[in-house]
């Protein structure tokens, strides 16, 4: 699916929605570290955006045949962390369903804190996407069930054009493992100690962990250890010499990011870049959901007809059994790169088939099959039609 990347950050959605097979055409944020990283990492563009002007960004949009938006506008105004008042930084959440609103891509995915539901902004955003024609599935998925070594809550709210709400919910929550990845069960032999400090927002809070657990949150600050940290009672060891907080590379780590993954600014931007990250893994667990349902979809939409099709196919078409299974398997194929609306003209189809990159990608013998796939479905749907029509 083509997809563009709102508020993209240093890019944890964008990889983990790529390594799930998503060709993200442009990315957009308007902090500069972001921007710079993401280039790093990246062969497909970003762009520097105030993201609040959303005519601009519409307007640089709608020429561009896009699938999916996906996004985690900045999520400080309703954190935990925060002081839970809604400023500025909310609108953007009404902002990116503008965006969505006026582009009408089949998919969207918007990512916060899970306090995001409880607020005005959201509430907002909802109201739009409902009225857009999206229904819509809404979750708070803990990553540490989504091959993240992390504790880490985050709200999903996935739209897709013309469905129910709750629509995805089956698949995201069949998928959750039974059990948390730890620290040691994901890094192995990368990370050579058993406890680490991990400064809390409060001193009525443990510091001390173990990599036999979940991380906690990582946040968009490392501190060191202070001077005088008298442990807590929850700590599962007392504070000693050899206890240190885990270093910016490891917490980019449990982030999920790989090793290859560059971060060329100072200490303080990555810190803040990785702890404001969507963990690269609960990224790809969304996408994956997203993908495993189109196909189950395809599944149920083309095998109600599959056995009519082929015979059509043998019996006007001339093809043997084996042939006609193959015209039925290119179909499912390019189902999976553009939905196949026999409402539109097939140039407009074809247009839209080109420009996927999943298509792009393969053999000049496979896109003309393809094509000629599609172009036999249409012709069949069309006199199937006006059978049942007469």
């Amino acid at each position: 699916m083509n997809t563009i990347d709102l508020f993209s950050g240093c890019g944890g959605m964008s990889l983990g929605f790529m390594q799930s097979g998503f060709h993200i055409l442009c990315a957009y944020d308007n902090w500069k570290p972001a921007i710079t990283c993401y280039e790093k990492n990246f062969d497909h563009s970003i762009k520097p955006a105030d993201l609040s002007d959303t005519t601009a960004i519409i307007n640089e949009l709608r020429p561009f045949r896009i699938d999916a938006i996906i996004g985690g506008p900045p999520c400080q105004d309703f954190s935990h962390a925060g002081n839970r008042t809604e400023g500025k930084r909310a609108d953007l959440t009404e902002s990116f369903a503008i965006i969505v609103e006026n582009i009408k891509p089949t998919w969207f995915v918007m990512e916060n804190v899970d306090r995001i539901i409880n607020s005005k902004a959201y509430a907002k955003a909802r109201d739009r996407f409902h009225r857009s024609g999206y229904g819509l599935t809404e979750i708070v998925l803990d990553a540490s069930y989504c091959d993240v070594p992390q504790i880490r809550k985050r709200f999903f709210c996935i739209g897709k054009q013309n469905e129910v709400d709750g629509f995805l919910n089956g698949t995201l929550n069949s998928r959750l493992a039974n059990q948390r990845m730890t620290v040691k069960n994901y890094l192995g032999n990368r990370i050579d100690i058993q406890y680490y400090y991990r400064h809390p927002r409060n001193y009525n809070r443990r510091a001390i962990f173990s990599v036999d657990e979940p991380s906690p949150t990582i946040r968009g600050v490392n501190r060191p250890v202070p001077q005088g940290y008298n442990g807590h009672t929850n700590d599962p060891v007392q504070i000693n010499p050899s206890i240190r907080p885990l270093n910016t590379i490891e917490r980019s780590w449990i982030q999920t990011f790989p090793v290859s993954f560059v971060f060329p600014g100072t200490k303080t931007e990555t810190e803040q870049l990785i702890g404001n990250a969507v963990p690269v893994n609960l990224a790809k667990y969304v996408a994956d959901s997203i993908i495993l349902f189109v196909q189950e979809s395809i599944n149920e939409t083309y095998g109600i007809i599959k056995n009519e099709f082929i015979e059509w196919l043998i019996q006007n078409k001339f093809l043997k059994q084996r042939s006609a299974r193959d015209v039925f398997s290119r179909l499912k194929r390019a189902a999976l790169l553009v939905e196949i609306d026999t409402a539109l003209e097939t140039e407009d189809l074809m247009f839209r088939l080109s420009k996927q990159k999943g298509f792009k990608d393969l053999s000049g013998y496979l896109k003309s099959q393809i094509k000629r796939s599609i172009k036999l479905f249409i012709e069949f749907k069309e006199l199937r039609q006006n059978k049942l029509s007469a």
